[in-house]
């Protein structure tokens, strides 16, 4: 029987380190278009049964991409799992080396799942989602400084909290640009929207970063977005449930929707008030309506169904 070959490989802005498993082979190339292009053709005679690297944001995506189109099994895992799981065995120290055969390792151990990357359209969708999640973040960081900002600089502050103000705007309507370019995105948009509490920024950010919905069975989607509670138990202690992980900016999107639906989605509102009604803690509630919004979304996109009030 053949040896299954895993790849993994450590992605920096200048350079690539790639590791073999089982046979240790390991080397560096640019971080470029050409070296991708040369490292594919090598990686096509090896076979791998995977080849894994983190998501960086943006250092990833010309080797994924070329690696992706030329039929590799490529996964781009999150960079905290891998990071748990080189501490599990042991191995605390950190170089661009070691970390490529961690995610060698890592590939040959945990078999992450392979999932074509994204095309164009989506990419661009997902940098403008981004692009918007670091201008909120200026406008915060800019209104808090405006606040301890002498007075001979306020002005400039003001001005840029406008100029930021008004990039949002473009932002958004960008977003709402892009959505409606494609014929899926736009059923999809639909149907998100159809939800009360989801509206188009929610919808946006949801397709964007969560290319997954509807593709993953609910607790598998309340993971990905961290909604998911994780056992906390040792012998005959039993510790509190915790959720943890996910994508936090998806996350923290749907806590404002989820906010928005305990008031003004008949299925969130009567369940988020039986919740409050027998005890439990508002964060707790407003945590378990985020898990049942995300578990009926899953569905609906999964169904092509619009949302109902039986939907739930």
């Amino acid at each position: 029987m053949d040896t299954l070959i895993f790849v993994g490989i450590d992605v920096a802005k200048e350079h690539l380190d790639i590791a073999v498993r089982p046979n240790g082979e390991i080397w560096t190339i640019k971080n470029d278009e050409q070296s991708a292009m040369e490292l594919a053709i090598k990686l096509k005679e090896l076979r791998p049964a995977v080849v894994v690297m983190e998501a960086t944001g943006s250092y990833e995506m010309c080797v994924a991409s070329v690696l992706s189109i030329t039929g590799l099994p490529v996964a781009v895992v999150n960079p905290r799992q891998v990071r748990d799981f080189a501490k599990s065995t042991g191995k605390l120290a950190k170089t661009d080396t070691l970390d490529a055969h961690v995610l060698a390792h890592f590939a040959e151990a945990i078999r992450p799942e392979v999932r074509s990357l994204s095309d164009e359209q989506a990419q661009q969708l997902h940098a403008l989602v981004v692009r918007r999640r670091q201008i909120i973040e200026m406008m915060v960081s800019e209104k808090n400084r405006a606040h301890v900002s002498h007075k001979s600089i306020q002005e400039q502050v003001r001005k840029h909290i406008e100029w930021l103000e008004n990039e949002l705007k473009e932002l958004e309507k960008d977003i709402g640009e892009s959505i409606r370019e494609s014929p899926v995105w736009r059923e999809k948009d639909k149907l998100l929207q159809s939800v009360p509490g989801i509206g188009p920024i929610t919808s946006g950010v949801l397709l964007a970063s969560l290319p997954e919905l509807g593709l993953l069975d609910r607790k598998k989607i309340a993971a990905l977005v961290g909604v998911a509670p994780f056992n906390r138990d040792s012998g005959n202690m039993r510790g509190k449930r915790t959720v943890f992980g996910g994508r936090s900016h998806v996350r923290s999107m749907l806590y404002m929707a989820t906010l928005t639906a305990t008031r003004y989605n008949p299925v969130i509102k009567q369940f988020y008030d039986r919740l409050i009604q027998v005890g439990k803690a508002t964060k707790v509630a407003i945590m378990a309506c985020m898990r049942k919004l995300i578990t009926i979304i899953n569905a609906m996109i999964r169904y092509s169904e619009p949302w109902r009030i039986n939907t739930a």
